[in-house]
């Protein structure tokens, strides 16, 4: 290699040094390497520092909302200093032309990147605004209204996003509208179950938690109301996931309503039990009610003891009263209670419960008929020696 073939190396090394990526010195690239990789590694002091810095200040008060705000933030305050490090690499590069716009438009979406991240991650502690709203609106109505929130927070930054890169937002949404009648058209029975579910939330037929009965369809406690189908667990503890649907146009019972639990009994005493037991094992009965706190008083709801029918085998009282607890296991101790009560009076007034039997009355024979008399026992006699053998 002579010296003018080194010179010309030099030379050219120079030039792509100088101009080596679209126009723009290897070192300032490098330069903008290291600053953007020195506010990443600022990233964890930032946060450690900042966060934790205004965590404190967040306890100090008695409110926990800020408390849940600074949660949120964290995420989006992590990554402020890399909007900063790309600010300042790309000024430290010194673009000119399509690439300088290129990296004004990247500066300005990143920054509006951060905003829309926080104003979304926001909506999650500020939905407790909200929430106090559940005397107007039910539990999965405000649900409803803060994924709604969050999909408007999505759509706002990413129409202004595309905005800075040029993108129309309008004719794009007016694309995307007949492109929505197209969907429609196959997926009508996404927007029943979607309209439904409005309408089920609306009139409050029930809410998650609340034990249910769809006739024909399932019966259990309901978790979650969905856009499209509400899940209900049964109490084999399966889930059933039910087209909102099929809730709205089915009778619904909501067990969780009721105001008092029934007990409904039919208590059959023998035929042999005379009018005045009947009536001392009614007012028994009926006295243990009526002075028990466990049911509810004949002034709030229907209570009534009453002998009630001439059965096949027995003489049948009607028991109809309610409890006032609607829990189901209280209930069972309560109806448990009230067995125990009926078997003590029915027994120590002197009668005892039927069971199905049948008599069979015989007035008179047929002319002719006799009475089949059992042969008497007689010794066996002894056979001859020769049959024997």
């Amino acid at each position: 290699m002579n010296e003018d073939s080194l010179k010309d190396f030099i030379t050219l090394v120079k030039d792509v040094w100088t101009h080596g990526v679209y126009g723009v010195d290897i070192g300032k690239i490098i330069l903008a390497l290291l600053v953007l990789s020195l506010f990443f590694m600022f990233r964890g002091l930032f946060s450690r520092f900042v966060i934790n810095r205004l965590k404190s200040l967040a306890q100090r008060t008695k409110s926990d909302m800020d408390d849940e705000i600074i949660d949120a933030l964290g995420n989006p305050l992590r990554f402020i200093p890399v909007v900063i490090g790309v600010f300042l690499a790309t000024e430290v590069l010194t673009l000119n032309g399509i690439m300088e716009t290129a990296a004004y438009n990247l500066n300005r979406s990143l920054v509006i990147f951060t905003i829309f991240w926080a104003l979304f991650k926001m909506v999650g502690p500020l939905s407790f605004a909200i929430r106090k709203l559940q005397d107007i609106f039910t539990i999965s109505m405000i649900e409803w209204m803060v994924k709604a929130l969050k999909l408007l927070v999505i759509f706002l930054g990413g129409a202004s996003i595309l905005e800075i890169w040029g993108i129309e937002v309008a004719p794009l949404i007016a694309g995307l509208g007949l492109f929505g009648v197209a969907v429609a058209l196959g997926a009508q029975d996404l927007f029943k179950n979607l309209i439904a579910g409005l309408f089920v939330i609306g009139e409050r037929r029930f809410n998650p938690g609340d034990w249910i009965r769809i006739d024909g369809v399932v019966e259990g406690t309901v978790e979650h109301i969905g856009f499209r189908t509400t899940t209900i667990r049964r109490f084999d503890k399966a889930p059933v996931y039910v087209p909102n649907s099929k809730l709205a146009d089915s009778a619904v019972t909501n067990f969780s309503r009721m105001t008092h639990r029934r007990i409904y009994w039919k208590i059959g005493v023998v035929y042999d039990t005379t009018i005045d037991q009947l009536r001392a094992i009614r007012d028994g009965i009926e006295k243990y009610i009526l002075e028990s706190d466990d049911f509810a008083s004949p002034d709030e709801v229907s209570t009534f003891v009453n002998v009630d029918s001439f059965n096949d085998s027995s003489i049948d009282f009607m028991l109809y009263c309610f409890t006032r607890t609607t829990n189901w296991g209280e209930w069972l101790k309560i109806k448990e209670e009230l067995a125990y009560a009926v078997k003590d009076i029915v027994e120590k007034n002197g009668s005892s419960f039927a069971f199905p039997s049948q008599s069979v009355y015989l007035e008179s024979l047929p002319d002719g008929a006799e009475y089949f008399q059992p042969p008497e026992d007689r010794p066996a006699k002894k056979l001859p020696a020769d049959v024997m053998a």
